[in-house]
């Protein structure tokens, strides 16, 4: 089955997520039928990870309750891994495996990523569980420019990574290129930079306020085309045809629907692409990578 091009995030079915999200985790009853919509859209495949709380448990039930558990793909995660000897990881590994099969309700993983990039030094072992009939497709989520080598390197089948209208950086290094030259399948993430391309200018942090001048340029440009700026920012993403699968989270239907509709708009035009390469500077990672801005908040 291939994987449609727009995939559903499931991080909030399991826990409070996000800069922007103002309404909570959502119950199961809504978290159901959100799986619903999306299948009736045509997104046939679902991220989620062992370490989004009760996610995976959520996905599995409302599967099997909707009839969906042999038509959507479920791509999961293992946990972090604390710097483990050989023997132990691959317990681990194969550990976190069985547990997400059992709550996801199948007897073999569709794809299966390490949740932190830091461990592709295992990916050997996640190959040796693919190879066994455990999971389908291994690979790892990239989150920074720092590993970009080493998962080239590793054997990986699929690659989430960050990819939005402000992060430049796997494309200014080249990664997105080498990696579909090796066959690599890549997701992308955070459309919206978890919220903060969308969230009133007042509520974001200083830390941050260097992407305020640049949002108003590119708001004023999508206005310019007679769109929405979240209709630039989705179509920008879907432009990149390298992109195989472009994965958004949603916190209720009206979003979802509403994801559905700007990526049905299709890619924007040549003349358009390159105004937003002009207004976009290469951000520092501390600005577009959301894992800074959790230590900005533990200070």
């Amino acid at each position: 089955m291939k994987i449609s091009k727009l995939m559903l995030g499931t991080v909030q079915f399991g826990l409070n997520y996000g800069i922007a999200n103002t309404e909570g985790q959502p119950s199961y009853a809504k978290s159901r039928d959100i799986i619903s919509a999306a299948f009736a859209s045509g997104v046939n495949c679902l991220d989620t990870a062992a370490a989004y709380g009760n996610s995976e448990e959520v996905i599995g039930r409302a599967l099997k309750e909707l009839g969906l558990s042999a038509k959507v793909l479920v791509i999961t995660k293992v946990p972090i891994i604390e710097n483990l000897a050989a023997k132990a990881a691959e317990d681990f590994i194969f550990g976190s495996i069985r547990n997400s099969m059992a709550k996801l309700g199948k007897d073999i993983l569709d794809g299966c990523l390490f949740h932190r990039e830091d461990d592709v030094k295992y990916m050997d072992i996640l190959l040796k569980a693919r190879d066994q009939g455990l999971i389908k497709k291994a690979g790892i989520s990239l989150d920074s420019t720092a590993f970009i080598d080493a998962v080239l390197g590793s054997g990986a089948e699929y690659v989430q990574l960050p990819f939005n209208i402000l992060d430049k950086r796997l494309t200014s290094t080249g990664f997105i290129g080498k990696a579909k030259s090796k066959g690599m399948a890549l997701f992308s993430r955070s459309v919206y930079l978890q919220g903060l391309l969308l969230m009133s200018e007042e509520k974001i942090s200083e830390q941050l306020k260097d992407v305020i001048p640049v949002r108003r340029k590119l708001e004023a440009l999508a206005a310019e085309k007679g769109m929405a700026a979240a209709e630039l920012y989705m179509r920008f993403v879907l432009t990149h045809g390298e992109i195989d699968s472009i994965l958004t989270g949603v916190d209720n239907l009206e979003q979802l629907r509403e994801n559905v509709r700007l990526f049905s708009k299709g890619p924007l035009d040549s003349a358009t692409m390159r105004r937003i390469d002009e207004i976009v500077p290469l951000f520092p990672e501390k600005i577009v990578r959301p894992g800074c801005w959790e230590r900005w908040r533990k200070k």
